[in-house]
C-alpha cells in the first residue's frame, strides 16, 4: 500500500486547525506523513501544531514563514513531501472518518490509477456533524470542467510524481489554482482517475471563494482563464449551469444526511 502525504496550508487558523490535525492523527493508516505549512501566523496556530508533534511520532513536520498565499504554501508542502500520494486538507476542514485515508491508499494499489476523488459534506459551526450540503462527484466527467464543474478538491489525491511531471499550483491565481490544476491533470494530460463513492472530508462553509459576490466573480473569471490557458473553450454564461446543480444538492441534503456512503467505483481515462 502506498505511503500518503497530507498537506495543510495555514494562516491564523488557531480557531479551527486542531480539528484538522486531530482528524489526521486519528487515522488508522500509519504509513502517513503530515505537513503543515504556515504563512507566519500571529495567533496561536503554530503553538497548537507544536503541541501535537509528540503524538505523531515524527511524522508531523511543519514550518512557519511568510509566503505568497495558500497556493505558494501548498507548493512548498509538495516539495517537502516524501509520500507516494499527496492529498490536501484545508486548515478549516477535517477528514470524515478515522479510516478514510486507508481506503484511499488502497485504491492506489492499482498501478493504473493516477488520482482518486470522492465526495465531501459541507458543515457549519457549531454542529459539525450536520450536513448542510452534500457534494457527490459520481457523475463528474472531465468535459464538464468547461461548465464550472469539478471534483471536490479536498477529496482529490494524486501520485506525487504527477506534480513533478506536470507542475503544481499556479500562484498567479487568487482563488482557482486548484481548478486550473484539475483542468491540466484531468483534461490536458488525461490522467486515469478513480471515483470512490465515499465522503472523504467535512468542509466548513465560509471559504474565500464564497465570501462575497466579488469573490464569486473572481472565482468565475479565473475558471474561464484556467480553461482557456489549457485549450478548453468556456465563457462566463456557461458557468451558470453549476449554480442550478448546487440548488439540486441543497434539495437532496436531507435525503443524504444520514445515508451511509457506498463503495461505487467509476474509472476514467
Amino acid at each position: 500500500m502506498p505511503a500518503l502525504s497530507i498537506i495543510t496550508a495555514s494562516f491564523n487558523s488557531a480557531s479551527v486547525i486542531e480539528t484538522a490535525i486531530d482528524s489526521v492523527l486519528n487515522q488508522s493508516l500509519k504509513d502517513l506523513e503530515y505537513l503543515v505549512v504556515d504563512g507566519g501566523s500571529t495567533d496561536a496556530t503554530t503553538a497548537i501544531v507544536r503541541a501535537h508533534e509528540a503524538r505523531f511520532d515524527g511524522r508531523l513536520r511543519w514550518l512557519s514563514e511568510q509566503d505568497r498565499g495558500m497556493y505558494d504554501a501548498l507548493n512548498k508542502g509538495i516539495c517537502l513531501a516524501t509520500g507516494d500520494v499527496i492529498g490536501i486538507l484545508n486548515a478549516d476542514d477535517f477528514l470524515a472518518t478515522d479510516h478514510i485515508l486507508g481506503q484511499i491508499a488502497a485504491a492506489f494499489d492499482d498501478p493504473d490509477v493516477d488520482c482518486v476523488f470522492g465526495n465531501i459534506r459541507f458543515v457549519r459551526d457549531p454542529d459539525l456533524g450536520r450536513t448542510v450540503r452534500y457534494y457527490r462527484a459520481k457523475h463528474f466527467r472531465p468535459w464538464m470542467l468547461r461548465f464550472g464543474f469539478m471534483p471536490p478538491h479536498p477529496s482529490f489525491f494524486a501520485r506525487r510524481e504527477l506534480f513533478e511531471r506536470f507542475g503544481a499550483y499556479k500562484t498567479d491565481y487568487r482563488i482557482s489554482a486548484d481548478y486550473e490544476l484539475l483542468v491540466r491533470f484531468l483534461w490536458v494530460h488525461r490522467l486515469r482517475y478513480r471515483y470512490l463513492d465515499l465522503t472523504t472530508t467535512r468542509m466548513r462553509l465560509g471559504g474565500v471563494s464564497t465570501r462575497s459576490l466579488k469573490s464569486t466573480y473572481v472565482l468565475n473569471r479565473e475558471i474561464v482563464k484556467a480553461c482557456r490557458e489549457n485549450g478548453m473553450f468556456t465563457a462566463l454564461p456557461l458557468l451558470f449551469f453549476k449554480y442550478l446543480f448546487k440548488v439540486f444538492e441543497l434539495l437532496n441534503t436531507s435525503e443524504n444526511e444520514n445515508a451511509a456512503d457506498g463503495g461505487t467505483v467509476v474509472r476514467g481515462d
